[in-house]
């Protein structure tokens, strides 16, 4: 669902709904400005893996595109960590309305023949770990 500027999926508690915003991203879904983020939604469950994965220096997604009866089912979209070389999670989901832009910035890394890894962050908030996409920096 969509609530003023950004996006919320009731589906989870809330503090734990994620968060961003379809204006934050141009007409062909790139990044308006290097501080575009995403907030993972439903991380509550995945705390303990969350917090292993923050002492890692360096973050990554590890998120595989998605299928074609994904994309007819509209199919929540996992995001898993890439952690010291190896793939762990999943550490959350992308908040609906927000898959597509994720899908892009896949595609565009790619396209460049960059790996499709979109950066991390893990910020501490009021209801815990949560995992923030630096969208941004796929631009």
């Amino acid at each position: 669902m969509i609530f003023g500027r950004g996006t919320r999926d009731t589906s989870f508690p809330k503090g734990d709904q994620g968060k961003g915003a379809l204006s934050d991203y141009r007409f062909d879904l790139t990044p308006a400005s290097r501080n575009a983020t995403i907030r993972l939604a439903g991380s509550d469950p995945h705390q303990d893996m969350i917090a292993t994965a923050a002492e890692s220096e360096k973050l990554e997604t590890a998120i595989p595109r998605r299928t074609d009866e994904e994309e007819r089912t509209d199919a929540p979209m996992a995001v898993r960590l890439f952690v010291d070389g190896r793939i762990v999670g999943p550490v959350g989901m992308v908040p609906r309305g927000l898959e597509g832009v994720v899908n892009e910035a896949i595609s565009r890394l790619e396209i460049s023949g960059r790996k499709p890894r979109i950066p991390v962050e893990i910020a501490r908030t009021r209801q815990g770990l949560r995992v923030d996409l630096l969208l941004g920096k796929t631009g």
